[in-house]
């Protein structure tokens, strides 16, 4: 099975590097937490990015390349101080990273103020104006929550409740399940009929408002929380509300290292997210077996966007000629086609995010352990 992995593993390569191949060394600068509410999620994003490197012998499109990670922190301030420090200090050619909206809205118009190719591995704001230098291997912020939300209005009988934190990661996750379900006929338990806030990033008491969800008439709650967040949330959740009203999330509430230490208060709840570690194609049965030999551990998305922004480089620096620039390296990813991911092939649609499935599922323990077990696809987004 190693041997199998290894093979695949290299024929993707073979298919990345056939364009162009040369000494010219690529600066990549990459900007993920290493502290914060989201260091777990930074940690998931640098493994996936180190296997891909360690699987093409450090080499992207044929050329070796060096990098140097910054901390995006909790948001803006660590994110503004990094990307300055990637771009006049690095000089980077290409930048990858982030995890945060917040991360996103001051990385975003440094790189397209310098023309530098930024692949974000993150939540993209659904509001994002200028996309030219900006191409997300990850997902647009309401992707998770429309598409989960007719599931949930066919399959509740009865009002939903939901809820998330006050940035605008959580305004776009929460408000992508609302307006989506509202539109549908759908009704909100929630006073007044809006979503509910809680305090970002510094809360780490949820019970007053899960007493307000019990209170609430509620049939379901749809919510959006990570990192340590999702940790505090769901475990809260299960021992006020745990078998009395079922719980909705988009899948990051419950995905990557958050699940270990969830544990029995994650059963049973059903989310969205466009992977699963059990999706069944060649890339992915590759990609998971080599993951658990590096890394002794299931996959989880995070480790995916960083692998697949890796991928997307490997193929536009491939093409970008013998001395990639940072705008030839910007104008081969523009023409990019089909990339074979672990999470199914894919290719970037008019937003620069992925045209890609999303699946309904749900957590319980399989043969592995406790796992976020692909239930069926629920829609294609992101044309």
């Amino acid at each position: 099975m190693a041997a199998f992995a290894a093979g695949l593993l290299l024929a993707s390569g073979c298919a990345a590097n056939n364009t162009s191949s040369g000494t010219a060394t690529v600066r990549i600068g990459l900007i993920w937490p290493q502290s914060g509410v989201y260091k777990a999620i930074g940690d998931d994003f640098a493994h996936g990015w180190q296997l891909y490197l360690d699987s093409h012998g450090n080499k992207l499109g044929g050329h070796p390349v060096t990098t140097n990670l910054v901390d995006e922190g909790d948001g803006r301030q660590a994110a503004r101080d990094g990307i300055a420090k990637l771009t006049d200090q690095f000089h980077a050619e290409a930048v990858v990273g982030t995890i945060s909206s917040d991360a996103v809205e001051a990385v975003n118009p440094v790189v397209t103020a310098k023309h530098i190719p930024y692949v974000g591995t993150g939540g993209r704001p659904d509001d994002l104006k200028n996309l030219d230098y900006t191409w997300d291997t990850s997902w647009q912020n309401a992707d998770a929550g429309v598409a989960i939300a007719d599931y949930i209005r066919t399959s509740v009988h009865g009002s939903v409740y939901a809820i998330g934190p006050n940035y605008v990661g959580g305004y776009d996750q929460v408000n992508g399940f609302v307006d989506t379900f509202t539109k549908g006929g759908g009704k909100l338990a929630n006073p007044g009929g809006k979503p509910t806030w809680t305090p970002y990033p510094n809360i780490t008491n949820f019970v007053p408002y899960l007493n307000q969800i019990a209170t609430s008439g509620a049939k379901a709650v749809f919510a959006f929380y990570a990192g340590a967040l999702g940790i505090a949330f769901v475990k809260q959740y299960a021992q006020v509300l745990g078998g009395k009203i079922p719980l909705y999330a988009a899948g990051f509430t419950t995905e990557g290292a958050v699940l270990g230490a969830q544990g029995a208060a994650a059963d049973g709840v059903y989310s969205s997210l466009n992977y699963a570690p059990d999706l069944d194609n060649p890339a992915n049965q590759a990609f998971a077996t080599a993951f658990q030999q590096k890394y002794n551990a299931t996959p989880d998305l995070y480790n995916v966007t960083a692998w697949d922004a890796a991928l997307v480089l490997d193929r536009a620096i491939a093409a970008a000629g013998a001395n990639p620039s940072a705008e030839s390296i910007n104008a081969a990813i523009s023409k990019l086609g089909a990339l074979d991911s672990p999470r199914g092939q894919w290719r970037f649609g008019t937003q620069h995010t992925p045209i890609q499935p999303w699946y309904l599922r749900v957590v319980r323990t399989d043969g592995r352990g406790r796992s976020n077990v692909v239930v069926q696809t629920l829609t294609t987004l992101g044309s």
